[in-house]
């Protein structure tokens, strides 16, 4: 086995490494936000990097073609990935989505307008 072909094992592996941080944090975070910036950043990052190892496994073969192909495709998914994850959080944010706060007391979240809405609503 050729020295390129285990550094482009690597790269895989390491694409897809990122890929599992990424639905580890979709699981794990708290709110939407959260959830979305650790997606953009792995799921842009463990693809790309899964396509280069691709890429370099396609080089020693003499596929030219299909290596400027897979370089078209990690420009695409480097481009519209964060847009994608932008677009969707601009929405949630247009939508009045609010944002996880801890407490100062490092406790419970609190999600502070809809909280207090309740409460004043309690009282009347």
């Amino acid at each position: 086995m050729e020295l390129i072909h285990v550094i482009a094992d690597i790269i895989v592996s390491l694409g897809a490494f990122f890929l599992l941080v990424g639905s580890i944090g979709l699981i794990r975070l708290p709110d939407f936000y959260s959830r979305a910036h650790a997606q953009g950043k792995a799921d842009t990052l463990g693809v790309m990097l899964i396509i280069f190892g691709l890429l370099l496994n396609q080089l020693t073969g003499g596929a030219y073609i299909n290596s400027v192909k897979l370089l078209i495709i990690i420009a695409f998914v480097g481009l519209t990935n964060p847009t994608g994850t932008n677009a969707l959080v601009g929405a949630a944010f247009r939508f009045r989505l609010k944002p996880w706060f801890k407490d100062e007391q490092g406790g419970k979240a609190e999600n502070s307008d809809n909280e207090n809405e309740n409460k004043e609503e309690e009282k009347d």
